[in-house]
């Protein structure tokens, strides 16, 4: 199987699994959201050739957490779409640190993975500042366009804000990413084909995520949280229990 097909194949997955984790209700979403993070800093170490370009392992897994903040802000509201943000971010924090003390255990005489956790998770300071501050900006710039979008278009064109604000924020983060990591990096002289190619990348799963999206207004993947919230009791609780 082609690296392509392997690619379609797994952001169709991850979509999915995105899909069922918004069933199960906002927490698990944020859940789904921090274990992406997690993955995600793990599979970028993992260098592939896809349509006839280098790229990382984890492109999927990145584009697939902007479906999940266009998921919140469309049920849930922007409060709780930010607040996904901050948990992944926290989440990354966490890997980071921890890995950092992994690394620096002495092994004994019958460990064998030292050497794999150094391949893995020996981590260049300028990257990690630079992904980190990327993820801040281009997530919270997602919900933003999505909210604007909205705010212009109300119920109609969910197609518009979802592709529109992924379009625009994974444009920035590819950007901001590849300039603040490797501008002036021997061996990264064509910065802008990189930023234009990994775009293109991100911009695959987003297209791919907008049936997703639609999928979400079908009563079978509302939570309970949504089904009671969508009555009219419900829309008069919401205001209560939407800091919750």
């Amino acid at each position: 199987m082609s690296n392509e097909v392997l690619f379609i194949t797994q952001a169709i997955v991850s979509l999915t699994l995105a899909l069922f984790a918004f069933r199960m209700g906002r927490k698990w979403l944020m859940a789904f959201i921090a274990v992406n993070i997690v993955l995600m800093n793990i599979f970028v170490t993992k260098q592939i050739d896809l349509f006839g370009m280098a790229a990382t392992g984890g492109n999927v897994l990145y584009a697939s957490i902007f479906l999940c903040t266009d998921l919140l802000a469309e049920h849930y509201g922007k409060k709780q779409a930010f607040k996904s943000i901050q948990i992944g971010f926290f989440a990354s924090i966490i890997f980071v640190i921890m890995t950092q003390f992994m690394l620096n255990y002495a092994p004994n005489d019958w460990d064998f993975a030292q050497g794999a956790f150094e391949t893995l998770f020996t981590l260049s300071p300028r990257i990690v500042a630079a992904s980190m501050a990327t993820y801040l900006i281009s997530q919270n710039l997602d919900i933003y366009l999505f909210e604007k979008i909205k705010e212009k278009t109300g119920e109609k064109m969910l197609w518009l804000r979802n592709n529109g604000s992924t379009f625009v924020s994974q444009f920035v983060d590819s950007a901001i990413f590849t300039l603040l990591a490797f501008y002036g990096v021997p061996g990264f002289e064509e910065i802008w084909s990189i930023i234009l190619f990994t775009w293109f990348i991100k911009i695959i799963v987003a297209v791919l995520d907008t049936p997703f999206i639609y999928l979400s207004k079908m009563r079978f993947f509302e939570s309970d949280y949504l089904k009671n919230h969508n009555s009219r009791l419900g829309k008069i609780l919401y205001k209560i229990s939407e800091d919750d």
